[in-house]
Formats: C-alpha cells, sequence, structure tokens
C-alpha cells in the first residue's frame, strides 16, 4: 500500500475543484461556462474528462444533427470544411461521419465510485443515501441568509461536516455500520484525513485527479459553490479551501463503504483505480461528434456571411437628432433595429452595459453592497442611492421596516402565530399580487452618488476613458440616453438570470445614471474639452432602464432636469414606445402563447408564466464592428453587438478590451446556454415546476436532493423542442488581423478559448464582410467563398 503525502492529496484535490465551473448565488447569478475547466482543451478532450466523470454526453444527439443535414441547414460543404479543420490525428473519413449518423452513439460509462459498487454489492442505493446527507448538510453549511437559525460557523467545511456526521445517525440506519465512529476518528487536518482515506482506498497517485473530479461532479450543484467561493477568493487576492475540504468529506463516505463491501468489490475497484490512472483520450464518438458540431456551426456562419453581405441601412448625415447607448445584449439587438427603424436620424451604440463603472453599490435602504459590474472584476468606485426628498428619506426607513417585518413573519418562534392570527388579512395581497396590481415595475431610487465623491480630475479621466472605449468622441445629439438593462418578472428564482450579466446580475440603471451625472457635469464637459472631447452645450445624458419582458424603456428624467430639452425627450418617449411595440411584436413569435406585444407585456406580472422572455436564448454571434456594418439588418437577436472603429482605436486598447472583458463574458453566456441544451442533467437546473430556493443560494428538485446549476428547462425548450440552437460563439471582428494576433498573443487564457475552438474568431474586411478564419496558434485561413485581394492573399 503506496503511502500517498498531503501534499499530493491536496495538489489533486485542487486541480479536481478547478475542473468544474464555478455557481453563484440566485441573487447575482450570472451566466457561467460550465467547460471553464477545460478551456487549454479540445471540445473531444473535454467530452472524454465529462463522460468519465458523469457519464453524459455533452453534444447533442446525432439524430438533431441528422435533421439539420436533411433539412439543408448543414450541408455537404459544412461537413467537408468541419472535417478539413480537424486534427489529422484519429480524424475519420467523410463516408465514416454519414454512417455515424445513422447511428445513435452509446452513452458514455462514467467510471464508478465506490458507493456505485457497493450498491451493486447490496442492492441498497448508496449514491443517493450519500447524496442526501450531504445535501442535507451543505444545504446549511452554504447558507447565504435564508435560514433564520443558521448553523454555528466551524473551522472550514471539513470541520463543520465532521461535527455534524459524528451524530447523524441517519447512514447507520440505512445499514452504514459504525459511520459516526469511523467519521469522529478521522484525523481533525482535512489533509491528513484525506491522505488516510486515499491510502486505504489503495488510489494511485496517477489517479487521483479523476477520481477527486468524479466525486465532485456527483455533488452537483455544492461542489460548483465550493468553486465559487475559491473564484471570489482569488479576485480579491486570497484563497479558499472549501473545495479540497468537500472532497475530505466525500473520501469519508467512500472510505466507510469500501470498510463493509471492500471484499465484495475489491476486483471492481481496482479495475475503478486503474481507469482514473489511464491518460485521458477521446474516444471515435467525441471525435465524430465534434466534427458534426463544428459542421453546424460553420452552417450557421454561412448563414451570417449571407446577413453580412446584404447593403446595410444608411444613417441620415449630418448631427443626429437622437443617440442611444445599449447593452451588447442579444435582446437589445431587436430594439436597437427597431429604434432606428422610427427615424433615419436616430443613431444606437452598443456597449457592455455597466458603461464602464465597476461599481460597488448600496441600494435605497439597504446595508448589501451590490457588484454592478462584471464578475470578471472587482469594484474600482462604490456608490449609493442618493438622499433625495423627504419622501425618499421615507422611503428608505419603510424599506427597512419591511425587510425586518419580513423577517419576523419567518422567524422560527413566530412564524406559526403570525400565520394563524394575520393569514386572512393578506386575502387582498394575494388578490392584487395575482392580478398584478399596484406593482412597482422599475428601479425608482433616488439618483446614484459616487461615496466617496470623486476628485473632478477622476470623474473627467473616467468621463474620457468611457466615451473613448463607446467611440463616442464627436457628433454628439441634443439628447444622449444610456440604457441598461433589467426584466421586470414575478415568483421567478432565476431572475437575476435575466438581468445584466456585465452588472453582475442585476438591472443597469444604476451605471446608467451615474454615467450620466458624470457627463452632465459641466466640471467635467471643461475637462473633456482639453482631452479634445467637445461636447456640446446643448447635449443631455440620460439614463434610461429597458425592461427586456416588456420592452418598455424608463426614463431618468428627473435626475437632470432640463426644461429645454422637453419637446426632445417627449419625442423620444413617443419613439420609444413605438420601437417597443415593434421588437415586443418581434418577439412574441418566438414566446409560446404571444401574439402580440400585449400578450408579452402579460407575462411579466404573471405568477404562473414559466417563460416571461427568452432571455439571451439563440445567441449565436458577437460582432465589433461598426454600426454602419449592421444597421438595418435582421439579426433575430442572436448577436452581441459592440460598437468599434480599429481606426480611430490609437493602440488598440479598445480592442484589447473588447476582447479580454465582453468577448469573454458572452462566451461564459454562450457555453452556459450550449451546456444547458446539450447536457441539462449535468449542467442545466431542472424544471422550474419543481424547484425550490434552497439557502438563498440555487435550487433543489422537490423537498430535497442536490442543488442544480445552470439553466432551467424552461429557458432552453418550449416543451416540446430547443429553443436555443447549441453552438459556440461565432465572434467577428473588423480589425487588422495583426492587431488581433497580438493582443491574444499577450492574453494566453484568452488566446485558449480561441486555439481550443470553444469559441470562433473571423476577422471582417474593410467591407464588412466575414473574410478571415483564426484557425489557432496566431494563424489565419481565409474564409470559404470570401472575396480575397490578390495582395492580402498572399501576405497571409
Amino acid at each position: 500500500m503506496t503511502q500517498l503525502s498531503p501534499a499530493t492529496i491536496l495538489a489533486a484535490a485542487d486541480a479536481a475543484i478547478r475542473a468544474i465551473p464555478p455557481l453563484w448565488p440566485l441573487a447575482t447569478s450570472v451566466a457561467v461556462n460550465p467547460f471553464l475547466g477545460q478551456a487549454h482543451e479540445s471540445l473531444p478532450l473535454a467530452a472524454a474528462r465529462w463522460g468519465k466523470a458523469s457519464g453524459v454526453a455533452v453534444t447533442m444527439p446525432r439524430a438533431w444533427f441528422a435533421e439539420r443535414i436533411a433539412s439543408g441547414a448543414i450541408e455537404e460543404a459544412d461537413l467537408v470544411a468541419a472535417l478539413e479543420a480537424a486534427p489529422v490525428a484519429g480524424r475519420p473519413t467523410l463516408a465514416a461521419v454519414k454512417t455515424a449518423l445513422k447511428t445513435p452513439r452509446a452513452a458514455p460509462q462514467a467510471v464508478p465510485t465506490v458507493a456505485d459498487l457497493a450498491a451493486g454489492a447490496s442492492g441498497i442505493d448508496w449514491p443517493a443515501l450519500v447524496a442526501a446527507r450531504f445535501s442535507h448538510w451543505a444545504a446549511t453549511y452554504f447558507d447565504a441568509g435564508q435560514a433564520l437559525w443558521p448553523t454555528t460557523p466551524a473551522k472550514g467545511a471539513f470541520a463543520a461536516w465532521r461535527l455534524y456526521a459524528s451524530h447523524d445517525l441517519t447512514p447507520e440506519i440505512a445499514g452504514l455500520r459504525g459511520f459516526a465512529a469511523l467519521v469522529a476518528d478521522l484525523p481533525e487536518e482535512r489533509a491528513e484525513a484525506m491522505a488516510f482515506a486515499a491510502t486505504r482506498l489503495g488510489l494511485s497517485e496517477t489517479a487521483l485527479p479523476a477520481y477527486f473530479h468524479r466525486l465532485l461532479v456527483g455533488t452537483a450543484g455544492w461542489g460548483q459553490v465550493a468553486r465559487y467561493r475559491l473564484w471570489q477568493a482569488e479576485l480579491g487576492g486570497k484563497s479558499d479551501r472549501t473545495g479540497t475540504d468537500l472532497v475530505a468529506i466525500l473520501l469519508a463516505f467512500e472510505l466507510a463503504l469500501a470498510g463493509q463491501y471492500g471484499a465484495e468489490i475489491e476486483s471492481l475497484w481496482a479495475a475503478t483505480v486503474k481507469a482514473c490512472a489511464e491518460p485521458l483520450r477521446p474516444s471515435a464518438d467525441d471525435i465524430v461528434d465534434s466534427i458534426l458540431q463544428e459542421a453546424a456551426e460553420r452552417a450557421a456562419q454561412r448563414r451570417l456571411a449571407a446577413v453580412f453581405a446584404a447593403p446595410a441601412r444608411a444613417a441620415s448625415a449630418g448631427r443626429p437628432t437622437l443617440q442611444a447607448a445599449f447593452c451588447i445584449d442579444v435582446r437589445s439587438e431587436v430594439f436597437r433595429r427597431a429604434l432606428e427603424g422610427c427615424d433615419p436620424g436616430i443613431r444606437t451604440l452598443g456597449f457592455a452595459g455597466f458603461f464602464g463603472i465597476a461599481t460597488g453599490h448600496r441600494p435605497l435602504g439597504s446595508d448589501v453592497t451590490e457588484h454592478r459590474l462584471p464578475v470578471l472584476l472587482t469594484p474600482a468606485v462604490q456608490s449609493e442611492a442618493g438622499h433625495g426628498s423627504p419622501a425618499d428619506r421615507m422611503r428608505r426607513i419603510a424599506s427597512r421596516a419591511r425587510r425586518a417585518w419580513g423577517r419576523f413573519r419567518l422567524a422560527a418562534v413566530s412564524s406559526f402565530a403570525f400565520v394563524e392570527a394575520a393569514g386572512p388579512l393578506y386575502a387582498a395581497k394575494l388578490v392584487r399580487d395575482g392580478l398584478g396590481i399596484g406593482r412597482r415595475t422599475t428601479p425608482n431610487d433616488p439618483v446614484p452618488r459616487f461615496t466617496p465623491d470623486l476628485s473632478p480630475e477622476d470623474r473627467t479621466g473616467m468621463a474620457a476613458i468611457i466615451l473613448g472605449a463607446m467611440g463616442l468622441t464627436r457628433d454628439f445629439a441634443p439628447l444622449v440616453l444610456l440604457a441598461g438593462h433589467g426584466a421586470n418578472v414575478v415568483n421567478n428564482p432565476h431572475a437575476s438570470a435575466l438581468h445584466c450579466g456585465a452588472c453582475g446580475g442585476a438591472s443597469g440603471e444604476v451605471n446608467a445614471r451615474l454615467l450620466a451625472g458624470l457627463l452632465n457635469d459641466p466640471a467635467v464637459r471643461i475637462g473633456l474639452a482639453a482631452r479634445g472631447i467637445a461636447v456640446p452645450d446643448d447635449t443631455l445624458f440620460l439614463g434610461a432602464l429597458h425592461d427586456t419582458t416588456t420592452d418598455a424603456v424608463t426614463l431618468y428624467t428627473d435626475d437632470h432636469v432640463s426644461p429645454a430639452h422637453a419637446e426632445a425627450i417627449a419625442q423620444a418617449r413617443r419613439w420609444l414606445a413605438s420601437a417597443g411595440m415593434v421588437a415586443a411584436t418581434e418577439r412574441a413569435a418566438r414566446l409560446p402563447r404571444a401574439v402580440t406585444a400585449l400578450d408579452v407585456a402579460a407575462r411579466a406580472r404573471n405568477w404562473a408564466e414559466l417563460r416571461p422572455e427568452w432571455a439571451l436564448a439563440g445567441c449565436q454571434a458577437f460582432v465589433a464592428a461598426p454600426r454602419d456594418r449592421t444597421r438595418g439588418k435582421d439579426l433575430a437577436g442572436r448577436a452581441f453587438l459592440h460598437d468599434y472603429d480599429w481606426r480611430a482605436d490609437e493602440g488598440f486598447a479598445t480592442l484589447e478590451l473588447i476582447l479580454t472583458a465582453p468577448v469573454v463574458v458572452a462566451s461564459w453566456i454562450s457555453l452556459q446556454y450550449y451546456g444547458s441544451s446539450v447536457a441539462p442533467d449535468l449542467f442545466g437546473a431542472g424544471n422550474k415546476l419543481l424547484h425550490n430556493v434552497t439557502g438563498g443560494i440555487g435550487v433543489v428538485e422537490g423537498n430535497g436532493g442536490l442543488l442544480r446549476s445552470g439553466l432551467p428547462l424552461q429557458s432552453v425548450t418550449d416543451g416540446e423542442r430547443l429553443i436555443h440552437e447549441p453552438l459556440r460563439l461565432s465572434v467577428l471582428v473588423e480589425a487588422p488581423r495583426e492587431a488581433i494576433a497580438n493582443i491574444l498573443a499577450r492574453h494566453p487564457g484568452v488566446a485558449a478559448l480561441f486555439d481550443n475552438k470553444w469559441l470562433h474568431l473571423i476577422a471582417l474586411d474593410d467591407r464588412g464582410q466575414l473574410a478571415w478564419r483564426y484557425v489557432g496558434e496566431g494563424q489565419w485561413k481565409a474564409v470559404e467563398g470570401a472575396v480575397i485581394p490578390k495582395d492580402d492573399l498572399v501576405a497571409a
């Protein structure tokens, strides 16, 4: 028996926790790339890894691809191109791929745990019991404020679990003899306990990473909560041991079961250890399915090329009558197109929805600081809702009183008496809420302010950087709207997932209003002029909020009262209302049981509505190019649109920011929708109808069980078919290829996403046409069918 050192064990456990994605709490949930830990691997290799750890395929069934080939959506040329792009080693022939399409692939086989083997030997469902007891403990340990009587903190998760498990008789009642005593006898230090258990189990050093990954995957969302804690700690330059503690806990269960059933499962367990130690290699099925996936994505790019080849609608010459900046979110594409159709003088822009202000914000009457920024960043400034009027101060007090009253209603010592005494009084409220009567639909805190306030130099510097990144440095309209976005829904635990991912799962009005305040500041205007950005005296910036569920837009006119702009604001309201009707009508065609824009609006108030909107379902492309390339073109709400003109980007600093921040965030969104579609049992949150919120951090299906992560079924299907087409994102950038390659060389983590095809990268030419495909390792190849000038082709 080889003695494993604690250091070896901890290194393997750390690798295992990094192989799974983090899970943000429900209140601030954001899309997460489920393949985050496999960014440096190809899809076939990642498929092999997840198949070994979960027994789940991570591509669509072959029948799905076959249907698209039969319909003509995927052409033979797409299959040929995908085959040519595949690595030579293990590459099948076209005939072999076509033959494979006729036969469903066998499901991957996960390596069995001791609990799996013990279940086979005894007929007792030990994996279910381990999951149940682990989840029962985890729900209290990870509680994020839902429990009114939280557990007493201990020195780490392993210490807390030992205290719990040494008194939990449930496993012994189920037949696991001496479990509590075994737990109590384990070394108190988790590394020593892990080394003891792993050595007794006969695990080899090379088997540890795959085996630990298998154990953590078996905890579903709980392991991902631990990964989130590590993520947050490392953002602050610290570390967190929760994930490795979970491995120690799971090893204790395995050790106990091995002690009881070791003789019966000895040979099978030896085979498991051997399988875990073997080098990871993709199977022939993994390779074929990855080629089919690439073919589907090539087909989508071919359709995109046709859209970009069509002429764009021209904007009117001269000064625009209205400018409106929206988030790059795919839902904004539909609204921007509709708004520009109202008048030739309207110009819209696309920019990340936190508008460059990475703030930790404290809302009205709250003691909680919300991170209104991408989860890849840490707050650079702090802000809060202003004191406002006496009425606002009263609302602050009332807000705190409501929270205290809510805690009283739910408290263990008062909840039953409260229901008995006051339940009938809530009948009217239930009716009002059920009918959506009197519900406030728009965040209306007083105008936000920086705390502490920024110096004039800092305010000017921030404004100049943001305007430069937005490409908004000249030709200002008399009225400029800065529109964040949010979703007005009720009875939806996943509501934050409908808000702005760039604002950390919150709505975007705070950032928009803060930026408007900066840009209306006379001192900032003077400072901007000295930096070459002359904002006309008659230009007014206004924060706004685009409700993506109803397509209504709220203007925060009270933040900056300007009688001189009254008519311009009134006209803007009319345009926004008209665009909202057009956008909502377009979206109604995709939503179940919706026909008109009024049907779309009603979904926001319906307690029973499982699909208030489709959010980012359908996302396929990210475009960084001038709006002139896409204006008037119907991208069907499938594209993230980031305005960018490389000719005005000195040193390509803005391009570097786009590729390393918004593109990465968009990849997380795209791959979460992909994962929740292709592997809903592994990466999805399950059925909304069965959800119960647990610990304030996530949901379980039914009255217990493992925590679920990812998107609910209702977010990606209409009940009969997938509404999201699971494709890896195509990133289209209009910029010199050399500049793009230089940025990727400086950011190997971002380059890995493209090198391993978690994202596709295509460079547009000077006409805005798809011209060059990035093929990895700094190399480019002409896009199929692209017209490339001879000099450019030779230079490549």
